[in-house]
């Protein structure tokens, strides 16, 4: 009788090992969906939440009860939740240049320089050091594969977009990031997380500059770091027309809360020269200009030399203007020319730069 043939083990088809990866959870809806669609999606999630601030804050972002919502969701989703603290950092890179912006007169933007120095340098390499091979987070901002690599674009959802604040992020870096909620409007993020339970579904959104509460403002949070200085309030020709008692927390374009004599005209403040104590006001028309000239410029592309749409707010809207390239993109001292006449830029306010929606390049105004 013939023996049977011994039959050939079949090959073992091993599952897919999706990539390590560390969300940044800070305690709010977006983030917490973000982790949830990774989890559905197979990957091997944890979450961080950064411990920031340590003074006094209601925004929504930085306090206790935020942590304790990011680790509720966290244990919700069964994944691990860390905090780490990167206060020395965020004081070092964040409070402490928005106190000398505004004591020089600027008007800082302190949540992208968040993102540049804490949340896309800091913490991606701590994720690196610890394994990790993506960072996510919550920003309802896409990246966009192009021939010249990923770029970053704007979210689905307009309204809530947030790639202006996210301009600065390298190509290299964003081959290590995803943006689970990009794709989805803010409706849509709310409704999947009604849908797996997660206490943050309701939870209102930050608002503001997460150091300052907003009962005190910026007056109290300065005043207790640098003295308030008064000073005069002259028109072009130099006549004082007013005053105001705090040089540093007037900014560029201001008409309401300025101690200016009452005309028949609105003024607006049109230059600072806080050095000397002085705040010069004008019409409206004064305001208007047909340039403005930035610094510390990245492109995230090729130079650009076709028309181009400029963003100047976090929210605002979106203007035609071309980019005169005067250092041959080497990221730094550009101007941007206004196709028509714009609304002065306040120093130290980001201006981004977008092509069909895709992030090209973007720096601060000078």
């Amino acid at each position: 009788m013939s023996q049977a043939k011994p039959q050939k083990a079949l090959p073992k088809v091993l599952p897919k090992v999706l990539p390590r990866v560390l969300v940044a959870m800070s305690g709010g809806v977006d983030s917490s969906v973000a982790a949830a669609m990774l989890c559905d999606e197979g990957y091997e999630v944890a979450g961080v939440t950064l411990k920031l601030w340590g003074g006094p804050s209601d925004s929504g972002c930085c306090s206790v009860s935020d942590v304790d919502d990011a680790r509720w969701v966290a244990d919700r989703l069964g994944i691990e939740h860390h905090v780490f603290n990167f206060g020395d950092d965020f004081e070092q890179h964040v409070v402490d240049p928005y106190v000398k912006d505004h004591a020089s007169g600027r008007t800082p933007n302190p949540c992208v320089e968040c993102n540049r120095h804490i949340k896309f340098d800091r913490l991606m390499r701590r994720a690196e050091a610890l394994g990790f091979d993506l960072v996510a987070t919550g920003h309802h901002a896409r990246i966009v594969d192009t021939p010249a690599g990923p770029r970053l674009a704007r979210g689905a959802d307009f309204g809530k977009d947030q790639s202006y604040v996210l301009h600065m992020i390298s190509a290299e870096l964003l081959k290590r990031l995803l943006l689970p909620v990009g794709d989805i409007t803010k409706d849509e993020v709310r409704q999947i997380a009604a849908e797996r339970g997660l206490m943050t579904a309701a939870k209102p959104d930050s608002q503001d500059v997460c150091f300052i509460k907003s009962d005190t403002g910026r007056r109290s949070f300065l005043g207790e770091r640098i003295p308030l200085r008064p000073a005069k309030i002259v028109d072009r020709s130099g006549e004082q027309v007013g005053t105001t008692d705090a040089v540093e927390l007037v900014t560029i374009g201001q008409r309401r809360g300025l101690g200016v004599l009452s005309t028949h005209e609105p003024r607006y403040v049109v230059e600072i020269d806080a050095e000397n104590s002085t705040v010069i006001v004008g019409d409206q028309s004064e305001l208007q200009v047909a340039e403005t000239q930035v610094t510390q410029w990245q492109w995230s592309a090729d130079t650009c030399s076709d028309e181009v749409q400029v963003q100047t707010a976090a929210h605002g809207p979106v203007f035609p203007a071309v980019i005169n390239d005067d250092d041959h993109g080497t990221a730094d001292a550009q101007v941007i020319r206004w196709l028509k006449p714009h609304r002065a830029v306040a120093a130290g306010q980001s201006v981004v730069a977008y092509k069909d929606d895709v992030v090209i390049g973007g720096g601060v105004a000078a």
